[in-house]
């Protein structure tokens, strides 16, 4: 099945990850990269691979240069990654292994989190849709996230993807405040009955980042993990302190 995949990659300045992303895509005939408009090393790394094929768009949101990616590909299959998810030696094994049911149009993939390399025992990420068929894919916008819709049957693989951003703290706030500003006018604009019970409390604003941090540690098992566990559980719950606080200046400025 492999040769049937092509890999799809959104990039922005992702130097200190997408070297190793591609290095567990070699049996890649072809990677679509949609690279919006990176001034760091990013360029620099992906001329070393020349499977790649490489179209620079102005961001406009998630979905947008997702969609512009899938109308790049010609093969059946997609796997749609993250510049820092990195394939396990087992997935890649699993999918190898994988026989084309036409009933099936999509594989749901785990992840395992990682900190400074380290996988923990617990993550936030659920699951995603990440291997699917082209012609029955297309994305939409979720607050600062996106999905993919795709028609047809799904099925659960046992193999995991790695979530391993090494990317510097000061990037990351940088990222999470624009997200939390995405994630504000869905909350803010979403009917509360349409709304899942997470993002109901957290438009409540208070109770959410001592869940978050009570989640990570204890119910995930977070302290288990020693200081990676605590940076991944404070990582998560300064996001949602964040959330709550643009939460808080949104409604000030709009009453």
């Amino acid at each position: 099945m492999l040769e049937n995949i092509t890999p799809l990659i959104l990039t922005f300045n992702e130097s200190p990850n997408i070297k190793r992303t591609l290095q567990r895509l070699t049996w890649a005939k072809k990677i679509v990269i949609i690279d919006s408009l990176s001034n760091d090393e990013t360029l620099k790394i992906l001329r070393d691979y020349p499977q790649i094929e490489l179209f620079q768009r102005k961001f406009d949101s998630f979905a947008n240069q997702c969609n512009y990616g899938l109308s790049k590909i010609e093969s059946t299959w997609v796997l749609s990654l993250d510049a820092d998810y990195i394939l396990s030696e087992e997935l890649i094994l699993q999918i190898t292994k994988l026989q084309e049911y036409p009933e099936v149009n999509s594989y749901i993939i785990p992840f395992k989190y990682c900190v400074f390399g380290k996988p923990l025992r617990g993550t936030l990420l659920p699951p995603r849709k990440v291997l699917y068929r082209r012609q029955q894919a297309i994305y939409k916008d979720d607050g600062h996230a996106h999905k993919v819709i795709v028609e047809g049957t799904s099925k659960l693989l046992s193999s995991y993807i790695y979530h391993d951003d090494r990317k510097p703290l000061s990037r990351w706030l940088w990222a999470q405040d624009n997200y939390m500003l995405m994630e504000v006018k869905k909350l803010l604009h979403t009917p509360k009955k349409e709304l899942s019970l997470g993002d109901r409390i957290r438009r409540e604003k208070i109770l959410a980042p001592f869940i978050i941090l009570f989640y990570c540690l204890i119910l995930k098992g977070g302290i288990f993990d020693g200081w990676h566990g605590w940076y991944y559980a404070f990582q998560r719950t300064l996001a949602e302190i964040l959330l709550s606080i643009r939460l808080f200046e949104y409604e000030k400025i709009h009453k």
